[in-house]
């Protein structure tokens, strides 16, 4: 096998999906994925609901309808944009909480190919410990840990390639995403 079959892969415009509970390790992956491609980008889609200067509601446990609607706005504008990179010859890297019932339809709206998916699911003590090393609060008074590790294992669709990171450092986690991404393509 020649040096070149060996990162054909890097050189395939395609949206690679990684999702995961809060703390999980999100930020840094994507950004050392993207990283890892001749050319590419790192879409937060969180970056969208930041954007909203007034009237933003953000997602609670308690099932806001507004929550709800600006969540499918705001995954809707991230499926377009991950989209149009791909056109245009990038690998995109899509950083985003995608939980439950909200995974499969933001899936449905992208339609770049390939489209794999991955979902970093470290143990409920990892989390807790990335979780009090962070300068931004994920959790609170609204969302236990525990809880939500529980939902997302719960409600979230088991497709794709689900990763305990738990032991990883992200260099490692990259570097598994990148030998296991057949296993992570959806479409």
């Amino acid at each position: 096998m020649s040096d070149r079959s060996l990162h054909t892969d890097v050189d395939i415009p395609q949206v690679i999906v990684v999702t995961g509970v809060m703390a999980a390790g999100k930020s840094t992956v994507s950004q050392l994925l993207a990283e890892r491609f001749t050319r590419a980008v790192h879409l937060r889609g969180d970056e969208f609901r930041r954007v909203v200067v007034r009237g933003r509601v953000d997602m609670s446990p308690h099932g806001d309808p507004e929550a709800e609607r600006q969540l499918a706005l705001r995954h809707r504008i991230t499926a377009r944009t991950a989209d149009t990179y791909a056109e245009a010859g990038f690998t995109v890297v899509v950083q985003d909480l995608f939980v439950g019932a909200s995974l499969r339809p933001f899936l449905e709206q992208v339609t770049a190919r390939p489209l794999s998916l991955v979902m970093l699911a470290p143990d409920v003590g990892t989390v807790m410990r990335r979780e009090s090393e962070r300068t931004k609060v994920g959790y609170g008074d609204l969302w236990s840990i525990r809880d939500f590790d529980l939902k997302v294992r719960a409600e979230t669709p088991h497709i794709g390639l689900w990763l305990d990171s738990s032991q990883q450092t992200p260099d490692e986690t990259v570097t598994e995403i990148v030998a296991r991404l057949p296993e992570a393509r959806i479409a």
